[in-house]
């Protein structure tokens, strides 16, 4: 057991009702938790009868279908006491349009153009496939892939912009990246260590998008999932997003920098997932482990006295 963790503590880990058991993956934590002492309960966000100020620690885990409700998912963080990820990141972090501000510290991003509910668009003209996706969003919902060159992919795509902004919902246009197809996507995940995150492991993730989007069912898009190895180029361009985090990378329990190698080979960042990012646990050894370290942590700062 860490030195400090207080016996008998008890965490919520966050979830939503159709994962109210939490994912397979989620679930893999609760064990190294328990040999420290530290009982783990699965908790749904909008559950009225869950009593958060009874738990010691609250942890956003698979909230996934908060999208439609962002506002009162937002409002729901901001009232729960010791909310790891706090309530702030969850706010600043669950509308893309952070990724503006990241461009502007000088993070390398995707390059991205906005279209705001009441604004007209036109799709892009070439060269190069593009992909159309709200700023609030998780799964890959409401995201599709988009050829100038065909015809109906361009009414396809007038029709999906009009079809998110219609629901007041800013959308994000972005070049699609042919080094997905290849090379894959590369999530990093950090953890909370004694002087702010610390690297945990990486994983590729394989192409999801064939297409325009046609409204696919369920919270997320199945993902093609494998180990990989971080160069010392994704570390640097991770490391540069999470100091930009409003508030410091102190106060992160975990977070997860998803990269592309863009036309030049060199990373840039996809998203910056500080909300309630899968972490991929399964996929590297002792993972799990250094999760729950990372949070018996948390509940031995948080200690009183």
């Amino acid at each position: 057991m860490t030195g400090g963790t207080r016996a008998g503590a008890r965490i919520a880990l966050v979830t939503c009702t159709e994962f109210a058991e939490l994912e397979a993956d989620d679930r893999l934590v609760i064990a190294p938790l328990a040999a420290r002492g530290v009982t783990a309960v699965p908790e749904v966000w909008d559950d009225p009868r869950v009593d958060w100020a009874g738990y010691d620690l609250v942890v956003l885990r698979s909230p996934w279908d908060y999208v439609p409700r962002r506002d009162d998912f937002v409002a729901w963080a901001t009232r729960v006491p010791r909310l790891a990820n706090p309530a702030g990141v969850v706010g600043w972090n669950t509308d893309k349009r952070y990724l503006a501000e990241l461009g502007r510290a000088g993070v390398p991003t995707v390059p991205t153009s906005w279209v705001e509910p009441g604004q007209h668009w036109q799709p892009p003209t070439g060269p190069g496939e593009y992909v159309v996706k709200p700023a609030v969003s998780a799964g890959s919902q409401d995201t599709g892939r988009y050829d100038p060159a065909d015809p109906r992919h361009r009414e396809l795509a007038v029709a999906h912009v009009r079809r998110l902004t219609a629901a007041g919902r800013t959308v994000m246009v972005q070049p699609y990246l042919s080094a997905v197809d290849t090379d894959g996507e590369t999530a990093l995940l950090f953890l909370a260590g004694p002087d702010g995150p610390v690297f945990s492991h990486a994983i590729r993730k394989g192409p999801i998008l064939t297409g325009p989007d046609l409204r696919a069912p369920g919270l997320y898009r199945p993902e093609e999932i494998t180990a990989r190895s971080a160069t010392a180029d994704q570390l640097a361009v991770a490391g540069k997003a999470l100091a930009t985090v409003p508030g410091g990378p102190g106060q992160l329990l975990y977070a997860r920098v998803d990269l592309i190698a863009g036309p030049d080979g060199a990373p840039v960042l996809v998203e910056l997932e500080l909300a309630e990012p899968s972490l991929f646990l399964g996929y590297a050894e002792g993972a799990a482990d250094r999760l729950a370290e990372a949070i018996a942590g948390r509940l031995s700062s948080s200690r009183p006295g």
